[in-house]
């Protein structure tokens, strides 16, 4: 088994005259959680958006579960086939649609006759909402998305991820905007992705939420990773003064 998920190298990405991303080094490990540090422009967007093929790759190597990246034809589909999911803020959900639906939004199961099959799909989402300790309203396959929590949906956009068996789950600022409890729950998300050991590249400004969760924190600024840090390695109040001197130096 490959423990090294994802494994970047030499990567640059230009945007005409601007060099947004400038030789990014970066690897990922299974069952790992690892926060993506940096101000606005940081270019951790650029990153998880090379990441997840909704920007071509300019230069650079790229090895997802020890197979190599073709970088001129990487893009969403390969890299959804190569086990990378991306969770944004909106969720990519269908706000009138029923749970058991969105989950399955796109990549629905088929029978032997090539319609939906709708009793495979509600079975594999009552077992998945179980597996994540959905409840109340979002335990029912049959809720209408607009009536779950923030929490909740994104509770069901990293479900989604998990059915298609993600190897890599990237998550776009989970938490913004929720409350205490619905943060909580979210997190409560991340850290079930650890359990079943799958990686998960977690971009966020909230410092509080990466201390809980990751096991390292990698920290960008003006398109460069300018440090990296284990949890093990330091408190939450070192991890803020070390941020803060990395994207200082680049000032």
């Amino acid at each position: 088994m490959v423990n090294t998920v994802l494994e970047i190298s030499g990567l640059n990405k230009w945007f005409g005259p601007v060099h947004a991303l400038k030789n990014i080094q970066f690897s990922l490990e299974r069952g790992e959680v690892c926060a993506l540090l940096g101000d606005n422009g940081a270019g951790k967007s650029t990153l998880i958006k090379l990441i997840s093929g909704v920007e071509a790759v300019d230069q650079g190597h790229m090895t997802i579960n020890g197979q190599a990246v073709d970088i001129k034809h990487y893009g969403v589909k390969s890299a959804r086939q190569l086990g990378i999911e991306t969770v944004y803020q909106s969720g990519s959900l269908g706000e009138q649609q029923s749970v058991w639906r969105n989950l399955f939004l796109g990549r629905h199961l088929r029978n032997k006759l090539g319609f939906i099959d709708q009793k495979a799909e509600r079975q594999q989402a009552t077992a998945l909402l179980s597996k994540l300790d959905f409840r109340g309203v979002g335990a029912n396959i049959e809720t209408p998305v607009n009536l779950l929590s923030g929490g909740e949906r994104q509770g069901l956009a990293i479900g989604r991820a998990m059915l298609f068996d993600a190897k890599v789950v990237i998550l776009d600022e989970p938490t913004t905007a929720l409350s205490l409890g619905e943060v909580d729950k979210v997190l409560h998300f991340i850290e079930t992705l650890r359990e079943q050991d799958r990686a998960c590249l977690l971009i966020t400004h909230n410092m509080n939420d990466a201390f809980r969760v990751a096991d390292r924190f990698v920290v960008m600024d003006r398109g460069q990773i300018v440090a990296q840090h284990h949890k093990s390695d330091m408190t939450q109040e070192a991890l803020h003064k070390a941020l803060l001197d990395a994207v200082g130096r680049g000032a």
